[in-house]
């Protein structure tokens, strides 16, 4: 909010400078975020007169003006504006002059031949908006000559942009603004209260019907006749224009003025205009909820399509405005206006922020409504309102209804328990120079009666510290809830560096933990595979089974939370080939969430993707593509397995239908079920235009962080190298088509118990010679001992032991 400081010492007694003032508005929390000097914009600019005008001799744009600031000598100045003229008074910038909005300073100068001694300036080149195409004529009348022009425009007076927190709605006017003030600075507030306003006639023809009073608890509605709309007073304007707001008529600017003032919204309907709408001359003003489908065309010129939380304004039913949004173009007040009906009302702030979300249109009164507006000062700013009509446009106040439905005047206060020795608890010691110290009773109750509360003491607590009893004014009700709300408010305002600094006794240094330090490690060995790490919205579009959708969603595309990561996956597999960026490998950690009988579970996953042809140089290959085999994208997860240090099992799976039932396989680790691994369906790889071989794998997270969180993982036993030959053994047999390999590895490993170091299968072969229903397979068996050479009689019972145990186990038919 702009906050002019000449409007602002009206209000209250300000000692302090524009900077010190910033500052400690912004130690209390009221961020200053510029300070708008515009006594510098108009240094050195007087006021003079026109006393005679002739063209130019050498241009014809161009004027040669006489004009007297009140010096000795007239100064001549070359003019090129169209509407100078003889017996103006005008803004005259002098030689020496600094215009910082035109970076301009004005010095002597010959302009087509003619000697100018100075500039006569328009409202743009002294940094103020207008409409006037030209020098700027002042309208009054026997102005001093050679006086500063600044008082005039307005431009004697600093402006400061001021942001207030979302809970202190009463900080959004001035008098909610000097208020915070005086409490700062302890200065002496002048807030006008206006008087009585006295209604020529008691009966008319409008009534008022509010169908929720809920969203609307209080609606004024004033009739006001014999209106004369007109520019406002130059005083209005000034302050208008200071707070940003463009000046349109003397009624609409005093609605726009009390807005700024109190913090309370107003709208002026045009009275005739309202029963023309209303086809009757007889108006009942509603408030009432939209249907779906009307339609309203507003202030902005935009007719909006109406929903069922678009709160209205209706005139016999008929929508004529947004309530506590915007007004509708339909019953406007324009130039014609002779009669008014002023409306000041309070609506509800969830009311008021759903409608204007749902039109998609934000306003200055909506700000303030879906913020909180003050219920306690509605009847002083709408007195204010007709004050300033019946001075400023000549209105006479013929009616006046009131629908209020807002609870007890004694209610709109509350009183909070406030205990000294919690506030000291909470906020600790004092700085007081050489020595440290606590908060005293004076302290608390000098703060909180200079924000508006009114204390009671109410005796001694437990450890004989005072406690009161705090009753806070109305305008703070929002925010004021509690007995921390005060403690923080004394803090605020007593100053948060007037409090010690306290540190801990003894630092410590961060470290991660466990799990942190796992997954970080996890990631890098991913990324050493090749692997680009991918991250996705957790928000998904719905459809899949025990999903978890949304109550409330932004948008139907992100309405449900994901219940995998292979489905983003592939998606930004498909869209990353799409856009000619090849084939992305990638993996990607974050939660999924499902839904189960017991109720709505979540975890953290692994998942990644790999495809494409991986090689490079594809010159040497003549062009051709070679996608990466299965086993090829199984050897880089089981690299990562290996370097992790833990062994897992791969176990043949079909429950996953987006995977090829013959090359897929469940994960196991000590009995655990980790994950899964496998091939793209051909029928989804087709649809989705993928190449021929993508690969994808996910893993349960907290089954993986448990397992490398074993002791022997984290802390590995060095295990010697033999410095002893091995003995090399190659078995082959047919086994079963139905039996993996690696249920044959563990009986092959568990046969040979110390003496055997690996099992490698190197040759698997399926055709001519091989019963049906089997395959040939040969693995290589290397055995060696830490401490000797084996002997031929050492190797060979441990080798027909595992013979015996594959024909045992699964009834082979040995080939060697």
């Amino acid at each position: 909010m702009r906050i002019s400081l000449n409007w602002l010492r009206e209000l209250v007694e300000i000692k302090l400078s524009p900077e010190e003032l910033a500052e400690t508005l912004t130690m209390a929390g009221f961020e200053v975020e510029d300070i708008e000097d515009r006594r510098t914009w108009a240094n050195g600019v007087v006021v003079g007169k026109v006393l005679e005008r002739q063209p130019h001799p050498n241009a014809d744009k161009l004027s040669v003006c006489q004009v007297d600031i009140g010096a000795d000598e007239t100064l001549n100045i070359v003019c090129g504006a169209a509407n100078v003229k003889a017996d103006i008074y005008v803004p005259v910038a002098t030689t020496g002059t600094y215009l910082p909005n035109i970076d301009l300073k004005i010095k002597p100068a010959k302009l087509r031949g003619v000697p100018s001694q100075g500039m006569i300036c328009s409202l743009k080149e002294l940094g103020l908006p207008t409409d006037v195409d030209g020098i700027h004529i002042f309208t009054q009348e026997n102005l001093p000559l050679g006086s500063d022009v600044r008082p005039l425009l307005g431009l004697d007076d600093v402006i400061l942009d001021l942001t207030a927190t979302a809970n202190r709605a009463d900080a959004l006017s001035m008098v909610g603004v000097a208020r915070e003030v005086a409490a700062l600075t302890g200065g002496k507030l002048s807030i006008p209260k206006p008087g009585e306003v006295s209604i020529s006639k008691s009966t008319g023809n409008l009534t008022l019907k509010i169908a929720d009073t809920q969203a609307c608890p209080a609606y004024i509605g004033t009739v006001i006749a014999q209106v004369k709309i007109a520019p406002s007073p130059e005083w209005l304007q000034q302050r208008l224009r200071a707070a940003g707001v463009r000046p349109i008529s003397n009624v609409v600017d005093i609605t726009n003025y009390v807005l700024l003032e109190w913090g309370q919204p107003l709208h002026a309907f045009d009275c005739d205009r309202l029963k023309s709408v209303a086809s009757s001359e007889n108006l009942s003003i509603g408030v009432r909820f939209a249907n779906n489908g009307e339609f309203l065309k507003t202030l902005d010129g935009q007719t909006r399509t109406l929903a069922s939380q678009n709160l209205l304004i209706t005139a016999n039913d008929r929508p004529v405005a947004l309530a506590g949004v915007m007004g509708g173009e339909e019953t406007e007040v324009h130039q014609g206006t002779q009669s008014l009906v002023l409306e000041a009302a309070l609506f509800d702030s969830v009311a008021i922020r759903r409608s204007s979300r749902s039109a998609g249109l934000r306003s200055e009164a909506s700000g303030r409504y879906e913020r909180g507006v003050n219920s306690a000062e509605l009847e002083i700013a709408n007195r204010r309102a007709l004050s300033l009509i019946s001075e400023l446009a000549s209105g006479i106040l013929v009616q006046q209804e009131i629908a209020d439905t807002r609870p007890d005047p004694a209610t709109w206060s509350r009183s909070i328990a406030l205990r000294l020795d919690r506030v000291n608890q909470i906020l600790g010691p004092i700085d007081l120079g050489e020595d440290t110290g606590e908060l005293q009773g004076q302290d608390v109750e000098r703060i909180l009666t200079a924000l508006g509360c009114k204390l009671t003491p109410s005796g001694e607590d437990s450890s004989s510290q005072p406690t009161w009893s705090v009753s806070v004014p109305p305008y703070r009700y929002r925010d004021l809830e509690r007995e921390i709300d005060l403690i923080e408010e004394i803090a605020r305002l007593y100053g948060y560096n007037r409090f010690c600094d306290t540190l801990p006794e003894r630092a410590e240094g961060g470290y991660l933990s466990l799990d942190d330090e796992l997954i970080r490690k996890l990631r890098a060995f991913l990324r050493a595979e090749g692997l680009t790490e991918l991250i996705h919205y957790s928000l998904v579009k719905p459809g899949e089974e025990r999903q978890i959708v949304l109550s409330n969603p932004l948008f139907a595309e992100y309405s449900a939370l994901r219940n995998d990561l292979l489905a983003g996956l592939i998606d930004a597999f498909q869209y990353n080939l799409e856009q000619g960026n090849g084939a992305l490998n990638g993996f990607e950690i974050g939660k999924i969430f499902w839904r189960e009988e017991d109720g709505l579970q979540e975890t953290e996953a692994l998942a990644g993707i790999i495809g494409g042809d991986r090689t490079v140089g594809k010159w040497s290959k003549s062009g051709r593509e070679e996608p990466i085999t299965w086993f090829e994208a199984k050897g880089i997860l089981e690299s990562v397995f290996r370097q992790l240090a833990f062994q897992v099992e791969f176990q043949p799976d079909c429950r996953d239908n987006r995977l090829h039932p013959g090359r897929t396989a469940s994960l196991w680790i000590r009995g655990n079920r980790l994950g899964i691994f496998g091939q793209l369906h051909p029928q989804l790889r087709r649809e989705k235009g993928l190449p021929d071989s993508v690969y994808v794998f996910q893993l349960d997270l907290d089954v993986l962080l448990e397992s490398l969180g074993q002791d022997e993982i984290l802390v590995p036993i060095f295990q010697p190298y033999s410095t002893y030959p091995a003995s090399d053994r190659d078995i082959a047999f047919f086994a079963p088509v139905k039996i993996s390999v690696a249920e044959i590895q563990k009986v092959i490993t568990k046969a040979g118990k110390d003496l055997l170091e690996s099992v490698e299968l190197f040759d698997e072969y399926r055709g001519e010679n091989v019963p049906e229903g089997q395959r040939s397979l040969a693995f290589r068996l290397v055995y060696r001992a830490s401490d000797r050479t084996l002997t031929e009689a050492e190797v060979e019972p441990v080798h027909n032991k595992v013979r015996e145990a594959l024909v045992e186990k699964f009834g082979v038919n040995l080939r060697s």
